[in-house]
């Protein structure tokens, strides 16, 4: 799994025939390491997976100054319940007539707010067609005519989809996504074996496994003769403390990995109750971040099959600590350590107090932000004395973007009754 490699449309300067070949031979390269995958696509824009095409992409995007004119930023999230019936395409859909209908207020000269429009039409258009989405959770297209910009980059998971027209290309989530995702270990194990995984946002990585001697059999069957055999008891027993000592094993490789470089988390997996077995066996520090087991077999296992788990299991865990977050918000509120709605969340966030953004994942709402202070508010009045107020499309959105700037945890909230607790916005507190 990885990164969409796309073809840069930006105006820079012409790079010489080397560094042209240099690019040539990377990319090669990149398409022939391990679990990588590139395709091209029509509409403009060459779609691939590669682990390197993100540090590339934010490079380019980065220097990008397109003077008076406006970037399109898109993130879209592709979880298989947005692909369903086309559901992504809705919500896209939706975001994109509410930024038209949005785009007057923006004030921009015609020959600005012209381009955009087309710079929308043209997103639709390439996210509408199937076969231009990645096999990955999320995807980000960043666009602009006038500069001929039209990057489209595959991302393993996405906060929420979300649409802005800017100045600059909206590039915080995309530098985030990968310390934000972390460093992952993945065990897939049976009864005799075990393979150990590192898994990154854009990569699954194989580690040396290991192998347990044991007892092949089945159910115990006395001998025939009557002589010479095991007893049904120590027959069990022997399997029994094979077992332990496999799982015990299992558990100290985990370890062994682990010091070397810490993970933000373990998965478990295996193709029956192996999984589940191991648990018992690990190290506290390691049961502490135990985020969840899968059914893998790993006789057969592949490198996108883990990293597809991963993500699954990574994803149920993320719904689950939505909750307790809510729950954490909702009772910071006595105390003065939480804040919840749209004016006391973004005031926080402008004084840096918010250690952990909580977000309704359907909110939606104009505002502005302060042009000296670059405060985010719901109105004009609120920027009194703070410099011109600046109008914005969608102020969920650009308190995200705020967020990732800050290095605030972002957590944008699905689970329906956690969500429904939220009212646009909220937030766990660093300090009073």
């Amino acid at each position: 799994m990885g990164a969409i490699a796309s073809r840069s449309f930006s105006k820079e300067p012409a790079p010489s025939k080397r560094a042209r070949e240099r690019e040539r031979r990377e990319g090669r390269e990149g398409r022939e390491g391990v679990g990588t995958d590139q395709f091209s696509r029509g509409n403009g824009a060459r779609v691939g997976l590669d682990g390197q095409g993100p540090a590339r992409l934010l490079e380019r995007l980065t220097r990008i100054r397109p003077d008076s004119h406006r970037v399109v930023s898109c993130y879209l999230k592709l979880e298989p319940r947005d692909r369903s019936r086309g559901k992504y395409l809705i919500k896209l859909k939706n975001r994109i007539k509410a930024a038209v209908r949005g785009l007057p207020r923006l004030g921009l000269d015609r020959d600005i707010s012209e381009p955009v429009l087309r710079d929308l039409n043209r997103i639709q258009q390439f996210l509408r067609t199937s076969g231009n989405l990645p096999s990955t959770q999320g995807v980000a297209v960043f666009a602009c005519e006038r500069i001929e910009l039209f990057e489209a980059v595959a991302l393993p998971v996405v906060h929420r989809s979300r649409l802005a027209i800017d100045g600059t290309p909206l590039v915080r989530e995309l530098a985030s996504v990968e310390d934000e995702f972390g460093r992952l270990l993945t065990a897939v194990v049976d009864r005799a074996s075990a393979r150990f995984f590192e898994v990154t946002a854009y990569n699954t990585r194989e580690l040396p496994g290991l192998r347990s001697n044991s007892t092949r059999g089945k159910r115990f069957h006395g001998d025939q003769d009557g002589s010479g055999g095991w007893g049904e008891h120590t027959y069990n027993n022997r399997i029994r403390q094979e077992k332990q000592r496999h799982y015990e094993a299992i558990a100290r490789e985990l370890f062994t990995i682990d010091r070397r470089q810490p993970a933000h988390g373990i998965v478990l997996a295996g193709p029956g109750p192996e999984a589940g077995a191991v648990k018992p066996f690990l190290h506290t520090y390691l049961t502490e971040r135990l985020i969840g087991t899968a059914r893998l077999n790993p006789k057969n296992v592949t490198l996108s099959a883990v990293h597809d788990t991963t993500l699954a299991v990574r994803e149920e865990y993320e719904r689950a600590s939505e909750r307790a977050l809510v729950h954490e918000m909702l009772e910071g509120l006595g105390t003065g350590w939480g804040v919840n709605g749209l004016t006391p969340t973004l005031r926080a966030l402008s004084r840096g107090q918010v250690r952990s953004l909580l977000v309704d994942a359907d909110a939606s709402q104009p505002g502005f932000r302060c042009g000296d202070s670059g405060r985010l508010a719901l109105n004009e009045r609120e920027c009194r004395g703070e410099g011109e107020p600046i109008p914005i499309l969608d102020l969920v959105d650009d308190a995200i973007e705020e967020a990732l700037r800050q290095g605030v945890d972002v957590n944008v909230v699905y689970e329906p009754e956690a969500r429904v607790a939220i009212d646009g916005l909220g937030g766990l507190l660093r300090f009073r």
